[in-house]
């Protein structure tokens, strides 16, 4: 009997090689999607030219072999292979984007022998060999499928169409290029450019908070008095009356101490390692994912697990593997000093390994592969530079994940001061004092700290509850509130995965939540990468802004189609795809649905009319953000910070244009002229604005003509005299 099992990519061939061997069947490897949905104008040759048609089919859009010849040569080792077998296991990732790559082949080729799916959610040895011993029919996946076909087809019914409508009705005729909708690319685009608008509509607010020395009988120590942001001290008189109050000031301090612990973080999944990545090195999400692919599958390398994990954790029979991970990793240059001992298993959802939160997980969390630790060293010598870093980071989240907690004293400190004339002012200190490291000993003293996010408190002397306190030095202190902290690549594919955060509904943010967020751990640096490539958002230093022809594509969409900017669309897919796999609803129906929400689109985008948009490249130039060597920079944190003192095949690529020059966007007619004649610069921010005034108050000088209307003339005006040595 000949068995023919097909799995997803060729690591994964090797691992069930190595796991089960021959005796299930042959196995061979597709390469992803080894079949394609056709193209608009195979299926209908009047789709040839762009217009603003629904590209839906009257059935389905047929299936074709993928181009590439790679995958054209896996397919046809398939079909061969399938001509005379007697059966097929498909064991490609178990969720529903596994079931489709699997399936469609057999569709596309129109196999009708018996089928059985092997379901894993790890490739070690042990979990293959038992997914092989509890195969199920394929027939109890076909709801899953069905899923799966109606998201293939639904998104292409919706981003074609949607992106020739787009193309055809916003752009200015005399522009050149491509407007790009897509169901997870423009919710992207829209989530950094609420950021921006966020930005340059803040109005920053003054504030007050007060400081005092404390003595106690052991020591003194520093004492604040900062409200929560509701009841600020917004009136300097008010905060000095508060300083004057403390002069000479004595009385019983409230003493809080707790003994606490804190276990380690969550092992990294791909989003996670992305943001850290980013946080860390300022690297972009592709160049991590690029990384980790090396680690994964590069030659003589294969030192990590499957990095396009979507998961945090570990199945229940990977703890089998600690005891020779960490004895491996502990003989590694930089881990040898660690001493672990005893390895800490955590179980459950709150843990490490958990079964339970792997369901319908089809990878687990980026760990060191088990697999080649005897030749660790040798592997290790290998890599680049680039590579040991991500190396040694994934081995940190691993080794912490099984060392003990972290535990420390937390120690609280309050003293209420009576004001003439107002309510009690509360002062507070706190402490906080290692008593054990723990897992925090794998980062290094230095950096323990910053791991978790956690504030670093001071050190304050011993003391008891009740005992007196006597207050000097008062001092107030003028703060100023901040913007939110533009996104950089990792802290947006973070936003990406809890986009659920952006939706007002509370049944479709419950769903988004369960899908995590928009795209997937494996397109959401593509879709990134997408939206740079089509000029709609750029890189500023680290951070990652919208063009502005970025900016005006989100508010002509916002105004025309709010639908397609907002998440939430995302989420109703989902719940729609949910009633497929529970058997409740009918795909073809649900893709008719969207295909009538498209068309719903597309009437609406057709009835704008006037304000077009003219693509033009990104510029180089930094446009603010922390780092900025611009005195009118946005701030990095919400709240307070103190201070003292993919484009459709056929499509028209996008123009290129030198990019030494910094051109900006033009609002169009339909003649593609400026509108009127009308200046269209920028206009400065407020905030540019507010400090130019300043400035010429300050200097004794007077602003420039258009100083306050035209964003060249601002920035050149600050740039010349926020220096502090200029006259």
């Amino acid at each position: 009997m000949k068995t023919v099992i097909i799995v997803e990519k060729p690591s994964q061939a090797r691992d069930l090689k190595a796991a089960i061997g021959s005796r299930f069947g042959e196995i061979l490897p597709a390469e992803g999607h080894l079949i394609r949905l056709a193209e608009p104008e195979e299926v209908n040759a009047g789709w040839n030219r762009w217009s603003c048609d629904l590209l839906k089919p009257d059935g389905l859009y047929p299936t074709r072999a993928a181009r590439e010849k790679t995958k054209s040569l896996k397919l046809t080792a398939i079909e061969s292979a399938l001509k005379d077998c007697d059966g097929v296991i498909l064991a490609t990732d178990c969720d529903r984007e596994g079931q489709l790559i699997g399936q469609e082949i057999l569709e596309h080729l129109r196999y009708r022998g018996p089928v059985r799916r092997a379901l894993f959610t790890a490739q070690d040895p042990k979990t293959l060999r038992q997914a092989f011993d509890r195969l199920k029919p394929n027939t109890d996946m076909q709801p899953l499928y069905q899923a799966a076909v109606a998201r293939q087809q639904a998104d292409q019914i919706f981003n074609l169409s949607l992106t020739r409508t787009a193309t055809k009705t916003l752009l200015a005729p005399q522009a050149r290029g491509v407007i790009g909708i897509g169901r997870v690319k423009t919710p992207t685009l829209a989530i950094v450019c609420m950021r921006e608008l966020e930005i340059l509509n803040f109005k920053p607010e003054d504030y007050f908070e007060v400081e005092v020395t404390a003595t106690v009988q052991s020591g003194s120590f520093a004492m604040r008095h900062a409200p929560p942001e509701t009841k600020r001290i917004k009136d300097k008189a008010r905060a000095d009356a508060i300083a004057a109050a403390l002069a000479g000031f004595q009385g019983p301090i409230s003493l809080k101490v707790d003994v606490k612990r804190r276990a380690p973080l969550k092992l990294f999944d791909l989003p996670a390692l992305q943001k850290h990545c980013s946080q860390r090195w300022g690297w972009t999400a592709d160049r991590t994912l690029s990384v980790a692919q090396e680690l994964y599958d590069g030659h003589g390398k294969k030192l990590i697990t499957y990095p396009r994990a979507e998961a945090r954790y570990l199945s229940e029979n990977q703890i089998a593997d600690v005891p020779a991970i960490v004895s491996a990793l502990l003989k590694v240059r930089g881990f040898a000093d660690l001493e672990i001992g005893q390895p800490v298993i955590r179980r459950g959802k709150s843990g490490t390994f958990s079964d339970k939160a792997l369901v319908g997980v089809a990878h687990h969390a980026i760990i060191p592969n088990v697999n080649v630790l005897e030749e660790l060293d040798e592997r290790v010598a290998r890599l680049s530079e680039d590579e040991k870093k991500l190396f040694a980071v994934i081995c940190r989240s691993y080794l912490a994940a099984v060392m003990p907690d972290y535990e420390y004293r937390h120690t609280v400190v309050t003293l209420d001061v009576p004001v003439p004339g107002d309510v009690p002012a509360s002062f507070k200190a706190t402490g906080h004092v290692p008593l054990r490291l723990g897992w925090k000993a794998v980062f290094g003293a230095s950096s323990a700290q910053q791991e978790d996010g956690a504030e670093v408190a001071e050190t304050l002397p011993p003391m008891k509850d009740g005992e007196t306190a006597a207050l000097s030095e008062p001092r107030v202190k003028a703060c100023t509130t901040e913007p939110p902290a533009r996104y950089n690549e990792g802290t947006l594919i973070d936003a990406m995965q809890n986009a659920w955060k952006f939706v007002a509904d509370p049944a479709l943010r419950d769903r988004l939540k369960e899908a995590k967020g928009i795209g997937t751990p494996a397109t959401r640096a593509e879709i990134i990468k997408g939206l740079k490539a089509q000029n709609l958002l750029a890189a500023s230093g680290k951070y990652v802004i919208p063009t502005a022809s970025g900016l005006r594509l989100y508010e002509l969409l916002r105004s025309a189609a709010p639908s397609l900017v907002d998440p939430g669309i995302t989420a109703q897919w989902e719940m729609h795809l949910d009633e497929v796999v529970l058997g409740q609803s009918d795909f073809r129906a649900v893709i008719d649905g969207i295909a009538q929400s498209t068309a719903e689109l597309i009437s609406s985008m057709q009835q704008q009319a006037g304000i077009k948009l003219g693509l033009a490249p990104a510029p180089r130039a930094n446009l603010g953000g922390r780092g900025s060597r611009r005195p009118f920079s946005a701030g990095p944190r919400k709240g307070s910070r103190k201070r003292t003192g993919g484009q459709p095949k056929g499509a028209a690529s996008l123009q290129s244009r030198d990019h030494r020059t910094h051109p900006t966007d033009t609002l169009s007619t339909g003649s593609g002229r400026p509108e009127s004649g009308r200046d269209i610069s920028r206009k400065p921010t407020p905030r540019m604005v507010a400090f130019a005034r300043s400035l010429a108050k300050r200097k004794g000088i007077v602003l420039p003509p258009n100083c306050e209307l035209n964003f060249d003339q601002c920035r050149k005006f600050l740039e010349q005299y926020a220096n502090p040595n200029s006259s």
